[in-house]
């Protein structure tokens, strides 16, 4: 979409075209932030990527994206003794050594949201990444060529201008996978807890910062679109099963037992801080899904950009937020003997 205006951000990299449109509400916000906001910083370690300070010892490194669809958060936690990076996106310019200096030389430790390319794909800049235990399969599916779409037959950069050199040169590097319920120690009582949600990804995981109060959320939520449930089975994907709308709504309503610990949440995409109440919100729109599918409020096709497959996907508004988008394939859970809505009551 070349059409969106540009923003003038200070990032090395130059946006050429975009391969979706983002709502306007999720625009405005990252013009204002990127052009405004007195926090921003971009340091020589790694000049693609700018950093905001959201809290006194978080964080938000903020990525474009490298094939045209929605810029991207990684979050730097520090912690008394230790640091936790959540999610490494491309893995354009050093976020490595970004991401040590902002720690002070405190020990850093690397967990992943989900397998997606502007997620993972800078996992081989570092030794050892965390996960839930259903991703490990999807991460050691990672190989050498796994850049190789951003650019055309000829070479030639497709949706985001950068130099090809800055992109990681591919390593097996440690996948760990956790269970759900993981807490990463970062010293002094500092705990982070690794949730698993499904939903987005199979493996897909959110993070609750029990300090700060705030649950970063990855792809499950976002200002433009909540995109939860899958299309077509693609060739690999060994726990598919888990990415359906009803899945994530048994996730997510455990999560809404649990809004007593957290204020915030931090989604991967556009805007941040946003109210925990809206979870409810959201919990509400998966239940009309599972209600009636067929009852969506639009639907829309796209190319992927990845691949060029097509795919049309319905959309649920999220009240005062944005839409649960889904296909009709990634609605149930296989084989789901409970498919009843639960009392709206009982989770209030």
């Amino acid at each position: 979409m070349k059409e969106m205006y540009p923003i003038a951000g200070a990032s090395k990299a130059k946006r050429i075209c975009f391969g979706s449109s983002i709502n306007v509400l999720s625009w405005a916000y990252m013009k204002e932030l990127r052009e405004h906001n007195k926090t921003m910083a971009v340091y020589e370690e790694d000049p693609y990527i700018e950093v905001y300070q959201f809290r006194d010892n978080l964080y938000g490194l903020f990525n474009q994206n490298c094939d045209g669809a929605g810029d991207v958060w990684m979050y730097l936690i520090i912690g008394p003794e230790k640091s936790l990076l959540i999610d490494t996106a491309y893995g354009l310019g050093d976020c490595r050594a970004l991401a040590e200096r902002l720690s002070g030389g405190k020990p850093l430790m690397v967990a992943n949201t989900h397998h997606h390319y502007d997620h993972a794909y800078g996992n081989c800049r570092f030794e050892k990444v965390y996960c839930h235990k259903y991703l490990v399969p999807y991460l050691e599916h990672q190989d050498a060529h796994m850049w190789d779409y951003l650019f055309d037959e000829k070479g030639k950069n497709i949706w985001l201008e950068f130099d090809r050199d800055d992109l990681p040169k591919f390593r097996p590097y440690e996948i760990v996978g956790v269970e759900d319920g993981y807490e990463f120690d970062l010293g002094d009582g500092y705990k982070v807890e690794l949730i698993w949600t499904a939903g987005h990804a199979a493996g897909h995981a959110m993070f609750l910062d029990k300090t700060n109060r705030i649950l970063f959320a990855g792809d499950d939520v976002c200002s433009d679109i909540c995109g939860v449930g899958g299309g077509p089975k693609p060739d690999f994907d060994p726990y598919g099963q888990y990415c359906n709308i009803e899945t994530f709504r048994n996730r997510l309503y455990l999560l809404t037992k649990r809004m007593d610990e957290f204020d915030s949440v931090f989604p991967s995409h556009f805007v941040v801080d946003l109210e925990s109440r809206l979870l409810l919100d959201m919990l509400d729109t998966c239940d009309e899904i599972l209600k009636d599918p067929q009852n969506y409020d639009y639907k829309v096709e796209r190319v992927m950009s990845n691949g060029g497959t097509r795919r049309v996907r319905m959309h649920k508004a999220i009240r005062n937020f944005s839409s649960v988008a889904y296909t009709m394939q990634g609605v149930y859970a296989p084989d789901s003997t409970d498919r009843n809505e639960t009392d709206k009551k009982e989770r209030r």
